[in-house]
């Protein structure tokens, strides 16, 4: 296994991670998997990464869902589940990923497109594609689907997960699961592009406890969550930053942050 589908470039403080297997629907191999771990680890070790951009090869598909393909041949070759050979099988780590991650989701997605988008922070779409949890079609699971109750009402979630068919990208929208929806796959790159220099141009230490903060109001609901947002503000509020905020402000000049 020598394939290398992952694509990744830093400009200006933003990461663009590719997923690049357009002949396979953008699906999600061993190698697609391991390296988009891989990602995440250069993410989180790399200061000068502010934002995430989470995109794939233009073919209709931002990502088929885990590669079926493959997942039979190395069932038939080894005798092993394909889950077995992938260090992050459910992507665990890109959701622990302190800087924001903006999906382009520029054709539509299921199943593994779908983990991928809904562990991303802001999300654009493609106007008149489509997305679904098709696990139950394919015997597979969804154990990872649980945040979309933070995100989209149950009963639609419900049918997602339940049924196994793909829905239009604008019944998702209607009901907030998407920031955008653009009319062509450049769109939806220079949308998601915008949000990210967006939020380049604010604080890093606020912008990071500012995400970990919601996703731990997620998990731990109103009460424990305002507690555990207040613990990861101290940083915030006590840095050079804060102070440099302000006097900027006063100065009416642009801000020169220090991330500390």
């Amino acid at each position: 296994m020598t394939e290398n589908p992952i694509r990744f470039a830093v400009d200006n403080g933003i990461a663009t991670i590719t997923i690049d297997r357009p002949e396979r629907k953008n699906a999600l191999s061993v190698e697609a998997m391991n390296g988009l771990t891989d990602a995440w680890q250069r993410v989180n070790e790399d200061n000068a990464i502010r934002v995430v951009i989470l995109t794939s090869a233009d073919c209709g598909v931002f990502c088929a869902g885990l590669d079926l393909k493959q997942a039979a041949e190395i069932r038939k070759r080894d005798n092993v589940d394909i889950l077995t050979l992938m260090r992050d099988p459910l992507q665990a780590a890109m959701r622990k990923v302190e800087k924001p991650i903006v999906a382009a989701m520029t054709g539509s997605l299921m199943a593994g497109g779908m983990l991928l988008a809904l562990q991303s922070d802001l999300r654009v779409g493609l106007a008149g594609t489509r997305a679904g949890i098709t696990e139950v079609k394919m015997g597979r699971g969804t154990p990872w689907a649980v945040p979309l109750l933070w995100m989209i009402p149950q009963p639609l979630a419900m049918e997602l997960v339940l049924t196994g068919e793909t829905m239009p990208i604008e019944r998702l929208a209607a009901v907030g699961f998407t920031n955008y929806l653009e009319a062509t796959p450049d769109a939806v790159r220079q949308r998601a592009r915008a949000l990210a220099e967006k939020i380049v141009e604010g604080a890093p230490l606020s912008v990071k406890s500012a995400k970990l903060s919601l996703l731990a109001g997620m998990d731990l609901g109103c009460a424990d969550g305002l507690i555990e947002a207040n613990r990861l503000h101290v940083e915030t509020y006590a840095s050079q930053d804060a102070i440099e905020g302000p006097r900027a402000f006063a100065e009416k000049r642009k801000p020169v942050w220090q991330g500390r």
